[in-house]
């Protein structure tokens, strides 16, 4: 062969020869990129079970929360159970008859010169408190048990009483009862057990008020009603028991109240009503 044509043959080889190595090349790249390819298959498979455990991810909490859910309606519950009210004192009174007004007055024991004032109204539907709770003034050694009350032992009888009529040094405030005007000192209160007119209003300028009578003409009298106690005048048994205005202190055996409260239950105070006032400690009403 010519040495032209040994060259031509080397030329043509190494072509070839490159040519071989370019395409040898090709095909680790090739199946490098199947590779991957074929790897995503997994991968989108195992894509089933995260969807699962999604989903029971969210199945689970749906059952979680529906006790929790039930925790507000027993919350809810609660307040409806309530306590029931106290009975009002004056529906365990028993000695008030057919009275449709009632005062009632309890001191926490015999020795306090102090009780609560309450005043309750009967109506259609029962009672109902219309004034207080107070606080008023009884006598400077309390309230006597009952029966037990003396003239001058400076204690408010205990028991349950009606109203006789009203008064006062001051001009009538509008009562319903029958109302007498203290003009002047000749006004007084008979409380001498040894007199015949023991426990009367007395003018003394037409009769005897016995000996020391009680005076009528003062400030704690400006507004006032008589309670009827020892109505039938039994010597000794206590006189001048009223409900009148408080003169800041204890009594000599009255209930006395502030102005602010007494003129609008001596308002109140109906005779057509039968009003009735109850005396006594909390515990001898209750029991009564």
């Amino acid at each position: 062969m010519r040495a032209r044509d040994v060259a031509r043959v080397s030329i043509l080889l190494a072509v070839v020869s490159m040519f071989a190595a370019a395409c040898g090349s090709d095909s680790p790249r090739a199946e490098t990129r199947a590779g991957p390819s074929t790897s995503r298959a997994p991968t989108s498979t195992s894509v089933a079970p995260t969807t699962t455990r999604a989903a029971t991810t969210t199945s689970t909490p749906p059952s979680t929360v529906a006790p929790t859910s039930a925790a507000p309606e027993t919350v809810a519950t609660t307040p409806r159970t309530a306590a029931p009210a106290a009975p009002l004192l004056v529906a365990q009174l028993h000695d008030i008859g057919s009275a449709s007004q009632v005062i009632a007055v309890a001191a926490d024991g015999y020795g306090t010169s102090v009780a609560t004032l309450t005043a309750y109204e009967r109506g259609a539907s029962g009672w109902t408190q219309v004034f207080g709770p107070w606080t008023a003034n009884v006598g400077r050694n309390g309230v006597a048990p009952a029966g037990e009350k003396r003239e001058g032992d400076g204690r408010t009888p205990s028991g349950t009483f009606g109203f006789d009529f009203m008064f006062g040094v001051n001009p009538n405030p509008g009562v319903k009862f029958p109302f007498r005007a203290i003009a002047g000192t000749n006004i007084v209160w008979d409380d001498d057990p040894a007199s015949a007119n023991y426990n009367l209003w007395i003018d003394t300028n037409n009769a005897s008020a016995g000996v020391s009578p009680e005076p009528m003409y003062v400030g704690a009298y400006g507004s006032g009603a008589v309670i009827a106690y020892n109505t039938a005048r039994t010597s000794g048994l206590g006189s001048a028991i009223f409900l009148h205005l408080s003169s800041g202190g204890s009594t000599a055996g009255c209930v006395a109240l502030p102005s602010s409260e007494l003129l609008p239950l001596l308002r109140w105070l109906d005779p057509s009503q039968q009003p009735r006032i109850a005396i006594g400690t909390l515990a001898a009403l209750r029991s009564s």
